[in-house]
């Protein structure tokens, strides 16, 4: 089959691989039908996740049909033929965690959990396509994919909706939300957003399904216009960074208080307000006495006010320097963060889906061939041709 295998950093390759097979009594196969790039794929095609083996496959992101079940499938809940999504995250259903919806961190569905108890004390669950760090599963860019505990993993959906209204309940929509519903929104809450990309399109419009009621986004105009105009069309008050002192506006708005929830929807690749920040980071990456960027995650400390709330659904994968923990200490902020516990959110925005309170497809700006993902890759990271978000066909 065809499978976009990792080969180096900031090196991709569409290559001939050899096709899934049940390798467990609760697997599945299914025939991917779309399958999306994300931001944090680019964190393992860019080097920032060091735990890639050339020939690994790409992809946390799709959607198909179930061709091939394992015996041990209760075919009560999935059958071949089915429709499905697939969480990004693979839950066992099961564990202490998965009992608590905690599905993201489950015990039993990592093998390699010594990389992550050694990285961070404890490893987090299985993860399709990203790394060796989350058990080194071959990912969903790819004309097939192996779904272990697919009783459980694989979400059944309708038939009269597009893949790509669909498709994004894999990750970013359910990211999106989970980002937005950790900060208790009320209905007078301003909400902040760093980062106009896919995951921030679906936290503002997540945070006006919530009932926020003043929601800013915040990103560079002059790189990324298309983004920021994609947020105001989902009810965003925008501030470019570039132009615009982010705190100074943020406290106008707010009539000096600052935003009751913060979010960062950026991540380790964040660049720095000024360029004394950007290379100090870049520097410190350069020479692994640093992991991230985290440029957005220290300005949404300083801009929160004081009680409030700190999002995080951008991925950070290791360690950081300058946290402003003073500013978090003392104006009591509350930090959630965490990989999303997909399958908890899914038939709930299965649901805003179908009684069109939203239409996941609007983020869509390119479909192309699964043969074309290298090419998309570069386009996606230099948001080439208006590029937000890319779909990718493996049967085209």
């Amino acid at each position: 089959m065809k499978a976009l295998t990792w080969c180096a950093p900031y090196k991709v390759s569409v290559e001939e691989v050899p096709q899934p097979k049940i390798l467990n009594q609760r697997d599945a196969i299914i025939r991917v039908t779309s399958t999306c790039i994300c931001g944090s794929d680019l964190h393992l095609v860019d080097g920032f996740i060091p735990f890639m083996k050339p020939g690994d496959i790409l992809g946390h992101e799709p959607m198909g049909i179930v061709e091939e079940l394992g015996p041990g499938v209760d075919q009560s809940k999935i059958r071949v033929g089915d429709r499905v999504v697939v969480p990004f995250m693979i839950s066992c259903g099961e564990c202490f965690f998965c009992r608590r919806q905690l599905y993201s961190c489950c015990d039993n569905t990592n093998p390699k959990s010594s990389i992550g108890e050694a990285m961070h004390g404890q490893a987090t669950a299985g993860v399709f396509g990203y790394s060796h760090l989350t058990g080194g599963y071959a990912g969903g860019q790819a004309e097939f994919l192996r779904v272990p505990f697919a009783d459980f993993n694989l979400q059944k959906m309708p038939q009269e909706f597009t893949d790509e209204q669909l498709v994004f309940l894999t990750d970013i929509y359910p990211t999106g939300y989970m980002a937005a519903w950790q900060c208790d929104i009320k209905p007078d809450d301003t909400v902040a957003i760093w980062g106009c990309g896919p995951v921030g399109q679906f936290t503002i419009r997540s945070a006006a399904l919530l009932g926020a009621g003043q929601i800013i986004a915040i990103d560079d105009e002059q790189k990324v216009p298309e983004r920021m105009q994609m947020a105001r069309d989902g009810g965003a008050i925008t501030i470019d960074m570039h132009d615009e002192y982010v705190y100074d506006r943020l406290m106008d708005l707010t009539g000096g208080i600052g935003p009751d929830a913060c979010i960062d929807a950026v991540g380790m690749e964040a660049h720095g307000y000024t360029a004394i920040e950007s290379l100090y980071d870049k520097v410190k990456t350069n020479l692994f006495m640093e992991t991230e960027r985290p440029h957005a995650f220290r300005q949404a400390a300083m801009c929160c006010r004081k009680g409030g709330t700190l999002s995080v659904p951008g991925v950070y994968g290791g360690f950081a320097d300058k946290i402003p923990l003073g500013a978090i200490m003392n104006k009591g902020l509350t930090i959630k963060t965490g990989q999303t516990h997909v399958h908890r959110f899914v038939p709930e925005l299965l649901e805003h889906v179908k009684q069109g309170r939203i239409d996941p497809s609007f983020v869509v700006t390119h479909r192309l061939p699964l043969s074309e993902a290298p090419r998309a890759y570069d386009m996606f990271r230099a948001k080439e041709d208006g590029c937000i978000k890319v779909v990718l066909d493996p049967a085209a």
